[in-house]
């Protein structure tokens, strides 16, 4: 079975990116990567420290260098910044060099799955629990024209990444 160079799954911040590509990425004997991490190796610093060095459109250019960057992957999959497909050209470039998946989950399963994250997200650490709701919400409108460009979407409410990482074994 073929399976493209990059597969980049996209979606909001905890929608399981990062745990669905691992599982992905080992099923199809393929490497992982992070955009973040990523991001992170090369300027030897944490993403948060760099939204706090950086205005948000700086680091937002970063991200784009870094993605671009991951067209030199082979038998990858990457796992992309909740906010990288939605700025620049980024979503075109990613369908245009690799196999885009979006993991679609509704608000309240996003806010509840970041609320009991113990990970730092830069973008959502200054807002109250009671208010990331409509946060989530909001950004979602703005951002879903973008994941919904999408090669595949799978509303992954429900599934584990293990089921995720298997629908995509045989949609990619």
């Amino acid at each position: 079975m073929y399976y493209p160079e990059r597969i980049y799954l996209v979606g909001y911040m905890g929608s399981g990116k990062t745990t669905a590509g691992k599982q992905l990425a080992s099923i199809l004997d393929y490497e992982f990567r992070d955009l973040d991490h990523f991001i992170e190796e090369t300027y030897k610093t944490s993403i948060p420290l760099l939204f706090k060095k950086y205005d948000e459109h700086a680091f937002r250019l970063i991200e784009q260098t870094m993605l671009h960057q991951t067209q030199a992957f082979k038998k990858t999959v990457i796992a992309t910044g909740g906010g990288a497909p939605c700025f620049f050209d980024n979503m075109n470039f990613i369908n245009r060099t690799g196999f885009s998946v979006y993991l679609k989950l509704p608000p309240a399963e996003l806010l509840k799955r970041l609320v009991n994250t113990k990970r730092k997200r830069p973008i959502i650490e200054n807002i109250e629990n009671h208010e990331l709701l409509e946060h989530i919400t909001q950004k979602l409108e703005t951002r879903e024209p973008y994941y919904r460009m999408a090669q595949l979407i799978i509303e992954a409410t429900n599934n584990t990444p293990e089921k995720i990482a298997e629908a995509l074994r045989y949609q990619a």
